[in-house]
């Protein structure tokens, strides 16, 4: 796909991956709707990245919300070339010590915003002549188990499945569905599991250029499903 004048929409796009992920897109001529629930995050993500940049304020996990947004935002005649569900919550702890309260909002985002948000823009996307693409954020815990994090995997087993599926249904559609799996992220992501940020874990811009070239792929080439680790994922020891 050929990046320029297109219209995408990344979730999750306040900080981490989805910033770097929306400024890259940017950079590459693509106009960018940034969903998140941090709206001050957002306008100064706006005002470093331009106009090209819409800031969305919007809980994805809110099914009438993302209906209501998505029918006031597109149509048959203005449809998005490209989702990025990246949005994601993680909460990591015994499983006899989890707040369920932790356990459904994990759920109601990685799962459920995922659905809630790629069933109203597939359907769009199915009416497109032009080729669309979808990329799913999971995780290298969508296909191994840690301890300590049987929540957060089963979303990202699930995220797993779902990509797997879809990519089947829509392939005859020109619509193109990856599931993309990173490892540790240099970010604060895990630091509730004891996993303090470093150097050596993968950095969001290296991610992000990723990404981009899995969009930038000739139309009939599907990069499906993609694992990304660091090497070494051991913290530097100066």
């Amino acid at each position: 796909m050929n990046l320029e004048n297109k219209t995408a929409i990344v979730t999750g796009a306040s900080g981490g991956l989805g910033a770097a992920i929306s400024a890259t897109l940017i950079q590459n001529g693509t106009k960018v709707f940034g969903l998140a629930r941090n709206t001050q995050a957002l306008s100064s993500l706006q005002n470093k990245l331009g106009s090209q940049f819409i800031p969305v304020s919007l809980d994805i996990s809110d099914f009438e919300a993302v209906k209501n947004w998505v029918n006031q935002t597109f149509s048959e005649n203005k449809v998005p070339d490209i989702l990025i569900n990246n949005a994601g919550a993680g909460s990591f702890g015994k499983i006899d010590e989890m707040p369920s309260e932790e356990w459904h909002a994990m759920i109601n985002t990685n799962l459920n915003g995922m659905y809630y948000i790629t069933s109203q823009i597939a359907g769009l996307m199915k009416k497109k002549k032009e080729g669309a693409h979808i990329v799913n954020i999971g995780s290298i815990l969508g296909s191994m188990g840690r301890a300590e994090s049987a929540a957060y995997c089963a979303t990202k087993y699930g995220v797993q499945g779902f990509s797997d599926a879809l990519f089947k249904e829509l392939r005859f559609f020109n619509i193109k569905v990856t599931c993309f799996n990173p490892g540790s992220i240099d970010t604060h992501f895990f630091e509730s599991s004891g996993i303090a940020a470093h150097s050596n874990m993968l950095h969001p811009q290296d991610l992000a250029n990723t990404l981009v070239h899995i969009l930038q792929t000739p139309d009939n080439m599907l990069i499906s499903d993609i694992t990304v680790r660091p090497l070494n994922p051991k913290k530097p020891e100066n």
